[in-house]
């Protein structure tokens, strides 16, 4: 067995505890557009936490009717016309599904097992809330959740992931961080925490994960 070099692991939501919310998900509703401009248009600079709308929805300011107004209108200036949501036969309210990524959430119960901590450090947004903790039992897999839209920040701000940690009382430096996305890895690695990319084949970070606890 190799020695154990972290005793907290925190995992985004999208793309990661899911094996969907992934950005590109949104933009294959748009095939033969170029993916990244429309990522810019529909959610902003990930590099950065700006007062984009879709920034500003994660963080609570305002909502995502608000939010879908403004893709309209971003994308008609791309061309585009903006697709219906999905709803039920009974009602108008959207509707979203998301899947459990088993390796990821396998490595979760093992960590579980094995007394390491084990947080969630999401930019999503209130009127998902519901529909994303039902995948899992959430509260009784981690011991804290933090949730953009309920804290007023989102990542890549270092606030949040600071945060993040004091709540799970860990250790930067002894603590991995896991996100589908490069940008929010760079920023958890900027106050020293141990940052891993998740790729669609989640495989590759279990593993990482599971040499870095001990597993």
């Amino acid at each position: 067995m190799s020695p154990r070099l972290i005793n907290a692991v925190i995992f985004d939501f999208g793309g990661v505890l899911a094996s969907n919310g992934r950005p590109t998900d949104f933009t294959r509703r748009f095939p033969g557009h170029d993916a990244a401009a429309l990522q810019r248009a529909l959610m902003g600079d990930s590099t950065i936490d700006s007062d984009h709308p879709w920034h500003r929805l994660e963080r609570g300011e305002i909502t995502m009717a608000e939010t879908r107004a403004h893709n309209h209108s971003a994308l008609a200036e791309l061309g585009i016309e903006m697709p219906p949501m999905p709803s039920s036969e009974q009602s108008s309210a959207p509707v979203f599904s998301f899947e459990p990524n088993a390796p990821v959430v396998q490595l979760v119960h093992d960590l579980r097992e094995a007394g390491i901590k084990r947080g969630v450090l999401t930019n999503n947004v209130r009127e998902l809330r519901e529909v994303w903790r039902a995948m899992l039992p959430f509260e009784e897999l981690f011991d804290d959740i933090v949730d953009s839209h309920e804290v007023g920040m989102r990542k890549p701000n270092p606030q949040i992931y600071q945060l993040a940690l004091a709540r799970l009382d860990a250790s930067a430096a002894t603590t991995a961080f896991l996100d589908d996305l490069a940008a929010n890895v760079e920023a958890a690695a900027g106050v020293g925490m141990i940052g891993i990319v998740v790729d669609e084949d989640p495989r590759d970070a279990v593993a990482e994960v599971r040499r870095l606890a001990g597993l």
